[in-house]
Parts: C-alpha cells; sequence; structure tokens
C-alpha cells in the first residue's frame, strides 16, 4: 500500500492509555526519551559489515549478461500488438528483434 492511500486513525483515549500501560510494563523496552534520540545513531554506521553483507545479499543474484533498459521509440500499432498478446510482451519484442537480427 503506498503512502497516499493510507488513513490515519485517531485512537480513543482508552487505546493511548492501554499502549502507554503497555510501555510502561516492559522493564526491557522503554520508551525513547529525547536524549536516546539524540545519542541514536544509523544501523549501517553502528553495523557496517553486517548491513553491507544485507546490502549484497538483497536483490536478484548477478547475471553473466545482464538486459539493458534503453529509450526504444515504435509505431503505437506495434506496440498495440505486442501489448495486446499479454504479459511479457516486452520479452516477445526482443525475440522478434533477436530473429530478425539472426541471433537466434
Amino acid at each position: 500500500m503506498n503512502n497516499s492511500s493510507r488513513k490515519i486513525l485517531d485512537l480513543t483515549d482508552e487505546e493511548e492509555a492501554a499502549i502507554q500501560r503497555g510501555i510502561a510494563d516492559d522493564p526491557d523496552n522503554p520508551e525513547w526519551t529525547e536524549e536516546d534520540f539524540k545519542k541514536a545513531r544509523p544501523f549501517a554506521e553502528v553495523f557496517p559489515e553486517f548491513a553491507e553483507s544485507i546490502r549484497r545479499s538483497r536483490g536478484r543474484p548477478a547475471m553473466e549478461s545482464p538486459k539493458r533498459q534503453i529509450s526504444l521509440r515504435l509505431d503505437p500499432d506495434v506496440i498495440d500488438a505486442f501489448k495486446a498478446t499479454g504479459k511479457g510482451w516486452q520479452g516477445r519484442i526482443n525475440d522478434a528483434l533477436r530473429k530478425a537480427a539472426k541471433l537466434d
């Protein structure tokens, strides 16, 4: 859900009181003070090696020869014809270009 479609609901006094009781009842995780916020540092600054290992492990594995994004102007009827064939239409354009270039 994107942020623009989120609706923030106002808490009732009872809900706010229950939240505050929960905070007070958890000595292992007290509510942060202004001083705590001032001392806080970003995760990547505190644990740089771990943060880098997380960054490296995200996303798709590196490909031997990844596809490159380009800007290409095509006639509207060509685009419409490929889009009409459903999901994967861009790959089918790539296949048609490979065939035309005698790369297959």
